[in-house]
C-alpha cells in the first residue's frame, strides 16, 4: 500500500464525514500499479475488476430470460439486450468514478449522504436484490450439475452453499486470483457459445434486424415482462456498489493525476469486459431464436428442457453438453462476485463486519430456502418461472441504486474536477427515468392481468 493510501476518502466538502474504514480492507490498494510504464502495461495492471462485474451481467438468471425471449419472439429481443449493456457499460464507468475519485463505494457514499432511515431502507432493498441474485446462481449451478452428473436439483442446491470455501481461499492468495479464475471461466463461456451458434447457424440478416428497437416490445405484455427480465438480469444493481469498491484494489496515487488515470482505465476495463457479456447474451437468445423459434418449441423457457432439446435438434450430442458445461462455469462465476457485493453492502451501509464465510452463508441460506421449497412443490418445472421472477426483481431494485449512483457522481462538491460532465450527467439521468418508468410500466402490466 502506498504512502497515499491513508489519505483516499478524507473529507471532501460534498461529504459529511470521513469515509471511515476502506472498502474490503483486506485487498484494497494491494494490487501495484507500475509508474511511468506504457499505455498497454497499465491497462494490464488496471485490467481485473470490469471482469469481475462482467460475470453477473451472464449469471444464470440471463440464461431464463435469454432462453425465454429467443424461443418465444425470436430475435426481436436482441435490441433490448444491446441497450440494456449501453446503459450498463455507462452506469459502471459512474460506477468506477464515484470509487475512485470518492474513496468511498456506493453504499458508504449512501450512508453519509443519506439519513439513517433511508440509509436502512436502501440496504434492505440491497439484501433482497442480492439475494435474488443468489437465487439465479444457486438455481444455475444445481441444474448444471443435474444435467451433467444427474445430481439431484435438491443436492445441488445444497452443495451450492460450499463455494463460500473456494471464495475465501483465492481471496486469501490475492485478489488477482480471484481475478484470474473469473477471466478464465469467462473464455470457456464465450468458446462454449462460439461452437452453439456455430452448429445453430442461425439466420445473419434476422438477427442484424433484430439489433433494431421495436415499438411492439412496449405494447405486448408477454414481450414485456422477459424484456424487462432481459434488463433486470443486465444491468445488475449489486453489481454498481461492487465495481466501486474493487477499483480501489489498485495502487493509484491519491493525486489529481493518479486519480484520473485510474478512472480512465478502470472506463476501459470495464466497457471492454461488458462487451464479452454482450456477446455471450445475445449468443444465448440468437441459439434459442434459431434452435427453438418457429419449430414448434417457442415455450421452451426452462434451461433443462433446452439442454435435452439442442443436441437431436443440433444433431450432436456435443450442443447439450457445452450448453452445461457453460451454465455450470457461469453460476460458479456469478457466486465470487456475490461473495464480495454482500460483503461490501453490509459494510458500506450498515458499517457492521462480520466473517466473510458466515455473511456468505447467510445470503446462501436465503437463497436456498426458496428454491428447495419451489423444487419440493413444483419439481424442476418451477426452476425456469423462479428464474425469471428473481431477474424482474432485480430490475425493481434497480432505480434505488441508479439514482444514488448518478446524483452522487454529478455533484462538484462531492466529485470536484471529476463530476460527470454535463452531457454525461444528460445520459446518465435519461437512463435512470427510463429504468424507472419501465418499472412502473411493468408493474402496471403486472397488475392489469391479474385484476
Amino acid at each position: 500500500m502506498n504512502s497515499d493510501e491513508g489519505n483516499r476518502g478524507g473529507v471532501a466538502p460534498g461529504w459529511r464525514l470521513p469515509a471511515g474504514s476502506v472498502s474490503l480492507p483486506e485487498v484494497h490498494g494491494s494490487i501495484a500499479i507500475p509508474h511511468g510504464a506504457g499505455f498497454f502495461r497499465k491497462l494490464l495492471a488496471f485490467a481485473g475488476p470490469g471482469y469481475l462485474v462482467a460475470v453477473g451481467y451472464m449469471d444464470p438468471g440471463n440464461w431464463a430470460t435469454d432462453l425465454a425471449g429467443g424461443a418465444r419472439f425470436g430475435y426481436t429481443l436482441l435490441s433490448v439486450i444491446m441497450i440494456s449493456n449501453l446503459m450498463a457499460i455507462l452506469l459502471q464507468a459512474l460506477s468506477a468514478r464515484l470509487g475512485i475519485a470518492s474513496g468511498r463505494d456506493l453504499a458508504q457514499a449512501c450512508r453519509d449522504h443519506f439519513s439513517r432511515p433511508v440509509t436502512l431502507f436502501l440496504w434492505v432493498l440491497c439484501e433482497i436484490a442480492i439475494a435474488a441474485c443468489d437465487l439465479a446462481e444457486v438455481l444455475g449451478a444445481a441444474i448444471a450439475l443435474n444435467l451433467l452428473l444427474g445430481l439431484p436439483l435438491i443436492w445441488g442446491v445444497s452443495l451450492t452453499a460450499l463455494d463460500v470455501l473456494l471464495v475465501l481461499y483465492l481471496q486469501h492468495h490475492g485478489f488477482r486470483y480471484v481475478e484470474a479464475l473469473v477471466v478464465s471461466l469467462i473464455v470457456l463461456i464465450a468458446g462454449s457459445f462460439a461452437v452453439e451458434l456455430w452448429l445453430a447457424k442461425p439466420d445473419m440478416a434476422a438477427v442484424a434486424v433484430g439489433f433494431i428497437p421495436r415499438a411492439q416490445i412496449l405494447g405486448n405484455a408477454e414481450m414485456l415482462y422477459i424484456a424487462i427480465g432481459i434488463l433486470g438480469a443486465t444491468v445488475m444493481p449489486h453489481n454498481l456498489y461492487l465495481h466501486s469498491s474493487i477499483v480501489q484494489t489498485r495502487m493509484y496515487t491519491d493525486t489529481f493525476e493518479g486519480k484520473r488515470e485510474a478512472i480512465k482505465f478502470a472506463t476501459i476495463d470495464s466497457s471492454v469486459a461488458l462487451m464479452s457479456a454482450l456477446f455471450i447474451n445475445a449468443a444465448i437468445l440468437i441459439m434459442a431464436a434459431a434452435t427453438f423459434h418457429g419449430t414448434g418449441y417457442d415455450n421452451v423457457a426452462d434451461i433443462s428442457d433446452a439442454y435435452k432439446l439442442l443436441s437431436p435438434l443440433l444433431g450432436t450430442t456435443m450442443a447439450s453438453t457445452l450448453f452445461a458445461v457453460a451454465l455450470l462455469c457461469s453460476g460458479q462465476n456469478a457466486t465470487l462476485t456475490g461473495t464480495l457485493a454482500g460483503q461490501i453492502v453490509m459494510e458500506g451501509f450498515i458499517n457492521i463486519r462480520l466473517r466473510p464465510w458466515l455473511r456468505r452463508l447467510i445470503t446462501r441460506l436465503i437463497a436456498i430456502i426458496p428454491a428447495v421449497i419451489v423444487i419440493l412443490i413444483y419439481g424442476e418445472r418451477g426452476t425456469g418461472p423462479l428464474l425469471i421472477l428473481s431477474q424482474v426483481i432485480l430490475s425493481l431494485q434497480l432505480p434505488f441504486a441508479v439514482f444514488p449512483l448518478v446524483m452522487f457522481t454529478s455533484e462538484k462538491e462531492k466529485m470536484g474536477p471529476f463530476a460527470s460532465p454535463g452531457w454525461v450527467k444528460a445520459l446518465a439521468w435519461s437512463v435512470a427515468v427510463v429504468i424507472a418508468a419501465l418499472n412502473v410500466w411493468l408493474l402496471y402490466q403486472t397488475f392489469a392481468a391479474w385484476l
